[in-house]
């Protein structure tokens, strides 16, 4: 039996995951949250993983009941992410590895969120919609590599959410993708927003600088509510998103869709997407919020992977890469 530890911190959450043979046995993390209206900092956001790594590290191990010496290996999410971050955790991992003796796995976050959804959800070959704060992508796995279909040209869905979120000054806690979900439930006028979709790519941050321009003096107008602003906002991303889903779904004949990510537990997002699997007689699956937002344990899964078919990060190569493709991994562990 194979037991992975997995360290996870290239945006606001920090947490530490152990896997073994596929069973989830720990995954505590703990998120870095702002006030009203402000965004997270590279620097700020490393001080709280560095304040917060080694408990969880301690937590993990007594959930999972298990010794340092009883792990195989220790896996890191080497990018990408935000340096200060990243840089923190990377080395946590490294000094493990010395200390405890154990292999290093340096994974791609992005494949990371995948893998777990493939573990979570027992889907076989899907379509990936991999949405949340720092990335966008429609992927699809063939031939050793999980190819890009589709991308933002801009910035991440999740961003764009959380930056109209910090213009009504809603909450950061728990996330604010997900109290720009709770008002969008209350919503009732459509406010038309610019609707950008370039072949199998994707642009929001013409929409976002539409809306940040206007709906401040829409609402103070009342001609339109915030609840209604984000009603729109999301109905109008989430459509896009679909589109270019379905039209990837389209090209590789499948009949499967997986959601992965943060902003992969909107359950708009969920609905709009499954209505379009019913059409297209497919299924889709998803996770919910243990899973999809940040964990430690989806590094360990990558890492659980890596493992099985030898691949090891030379040491001299257990640095960070903010820029890390996911079509950059060779997916050794898949026919």
């Amino acid at each position: 039996m194979v037991t992975i530890i997995g360290f996870e911190g290239s945006a606001n959450k920090i947490g530490v995951g152990i896997i073994r043979d596929g069973e989830v046995l720990a995954n505590p993390r703990h998120t870095y949250v702002t006030p009203p209206g402000h965004g997270f900092m590279p620097s700020e956001t490393a001080k709280h993983h560095k304040e917060h790594i080694l408990s969880l590290t301690k937590q993990a191990l007594e959930e999972a009941k298990i010794t340092p010496q009883e792990i195989d290996a220790i896996s890191y999410t080497k990018g990408p992410g935000m340096g200060g971050p990243l840089l923190t955790v990377a080395i946590v991992a490294r000094t493990l590895s010395q200390l405890w003796s154990k292999p290093i796995i340096g994974v791609n976050h992005c494949i990371g969120h995948i893998e777990m959804g493939r573990l979570i959800t027992s889907a076989k070959n899907p379509t990936v919609l991999y949405v949340s704060g720092g990335n966008t992508q429609v992927i699809s796995y063939e031939n050793k590599r999980y190819r890009i279909f589709g991308e933002t040209i801009d910035i991440a869905v999740g961003n764009c959410l959380d930056r109209f979120a910090r213009v009504l000054k809603l909450s950061n806690d728990p996330s604010p993708g997900y109290n720009i979900e709770q008002m969008a439930k209350k919503g009732t006028k459509y406010l038309e927003l610019p609707y950008c979709v370039k072949g199998m790519d994707v642009s929001f941050s013409g929409l976002l600088s539409f809306i940040e321009q206007k709906g401040p003096k829409l609402i103070q107008e009342k001609k339109y509510t915030p609840e209604d602003l984000c009603y729109s906002l999301q109905e109008t991303v989430f459509a896009m998103l679909v589109e270019i889903t379905e039209r990837a779904m389209s090209h590789c004949d499948s009949r499967e869709v997986l959601i992965v990510g943060g902003v992969g537990c909107n359950l708009r997002l969920q609905e709009m997407m499954k209505k379009m699997c019913d059409e297209r007689n497919a299924i889709l699956f998803s996770t919910d919020d243990r899973f999809c937002i940040d964990n430690g344990a989806m590094i360990a899964q990558a890492g659980y992977e890596m493992f099985k078919v030898g691949m090891f990060t030379p040491w001299e190569k257990t640095t960070i890469t903010q820029r890390y493709r996911t079509d950059q991994v060779e997916i050794n562990w898949r026919e």
